[in-house]
């Protein structure tokens, strides 16, 4: 194994990176041929492999799990064209009540807000702890990235929904 990454992982998402009698851990080595170490005590993933990108396609993997994905969307970072992409919801609010608005906005009223995000960009979007993660194709994911990043600068969901609706016109 010539590559080596790290990765640190909240100690309540090890269980579902591990997954039941360790299979989720055996499908993501298996993919991307890698052997992963899990630190269940300090919640440390090492990653290592053959070539950089199969340790970086793991790592993207864990990454997307430790962000509350659940692992068979993880998954789809492994096709071609997918990618991860992940906003730090502090760069844009301080404070706790901050974040919680935020996450309400970014959220909606049972779900809406983000449903609408999903279906308008064919992306998925997990909102876990200070961050908004991202799967999708490359394209699309400019895209949501472009219509949270406006919820995180203040933007009503009107704006965002109109914005979604001309940027689905010219995906299509």
């Amino acid at each position: 194994m010539d590559f080596e990454d790290s990765i640190l992982i909240p100690k309540a998402r090890i269980a579902v990176l591990i997954g039941k009698k360790g299979t989720t851990k055996r499908k993501i080595e298996k993919t991307a041929g890698v052997k992963l170490l899990v630190d269940s005590s300090e919640g440390v993933v090492s990653i290592y492999g053959r070539d950089a990108l199969s340790v970086a396609l793991a790592k993207d993997v864990v990454q997307a799990i430790a962000r509350g994905f659940n692992p068979e969307l993880a998954m789809e970072l492994f096709k071609e064209g997918f990618v991860l992409d992940v906003i730090s919801i502090s760069d844009y609010v301080r404070g706790k009540s901050g974040f919680q608005r935020i996450r309400g906005v970014l959220i909606g009223t049972k779900g809406k807000a983000r449903r609408v995000l999903e279906q308008h960009t064919g992306t998925n979007i997990s909102i876990y702890g200070k961050t908004v993660a991202i799967i999708g194709k490359a394209e699309d994911v400019i895209v949501a990235h472009k219509a949270i990043e406006m919820f995180l600068m203040g933007a009503s969901h009107a704006s965002v929904y109109k914005f979604l609706e001309r940027s689905h016109g010219r995906r299509t």
